[in-house]
């Protein structure tokens, strides 16, 4: 009998898929980051509210394919790589979306300003991370041609580069999180201490959302190590 469970069928087709719509997911979750910012730049909290609810469902949604991916990949079903290393690998993509939620939760809650004279620097920090996020993505679209591939060959340098750019990413990442702690240390004094504490704690999410993208590569290179 033929499973008509969409998520049985998609891993028929192959084992990674399930986890290459979730990855995909996780990205959105991330990318509605920067114009989230934007509109809190503005003060705009009716907007930001709004992109804040595509954060949550699409969060949601990423938890759907995540339990169905639990569900349905038995200890029995024959995988290319250790089940265990694609749950380990499922675990940091989920992580990335539910940093995304965690970071305009926190801000929307509190409506939190960003004071201006960091505005420009905190939205090219958001985005740098997001780039982090989009090349995790990048890296893990390419799981199915090194499936072919036998985890042998052209392809596996090819994913050996795109980790390697992830990487750079979430170093450019690190660099833009020490320069903007020390813009924030700048201008604190004109802050409300708590709401200077909070900003803080923001900036240090959005440096985990670019470590969570750079864990995913890891997990990915340890596949390729096999």
């Amino acid at each position: 009998m033929v499973s008509t469970n969409p998520f049985m069928q998609m891993f028929a087709r192959s084992p990674f898929k399930p986890m290459q719509e979730h990855i995909a997911k996780a990205q959105q979750c991330a990318g509605q980051l920067i114009p989230f910012f934007q509109a809190s730049f503005d003060n705009d909290w009716v907007l930001a509210e709004q992109y804040q609810r595509q954060i949550t469902d699409l969060e949601h949604q990423a938890d759907d394919i995540k339990r169905e991916i639990r569900q349905s990949l038995p200890s029995s079903l024959f995988l290319p790589v250790p089940r265990t290393d694609l749950l380990n690998l499922l675990r940091m993509q989920d992580k990335i979306a539910n940093r995304a939620k965690d970071i305009s939760g926190l801000m929307l809650g509190r409506q939190m300003s960003i004071p201006a004279l960091i505005q420009t620097e905190m939205l090219d920090f958001v985005k740098t991370a997001v780039k982090t996020s989009e090349q995790a993505l990048t890296a893990l679209n390419e799981l199915d041609e090194l499936i072919g591939a036998g985890f042998r060959g052209r392809e596996v340098d090819v994913v050996e580069a795109m980790i390697h750019k992830l990487d750079d990413l979430e170093h450019q990442t690190d660099e833009l999180e020490r320069h903007i702690r020390y813009s924030l240390f700048k201008v604190e004094k004109d802050l409300d201490p708590i709401d200077a504490m909070f900003l803080y704690k923001i900036i240090s999410w959005i440096g985990e959302l670019a470590d969570r993208a750079q864990d995913v590569g890891g997990r990915l290179q340890l596949l390729l190590a096999r």
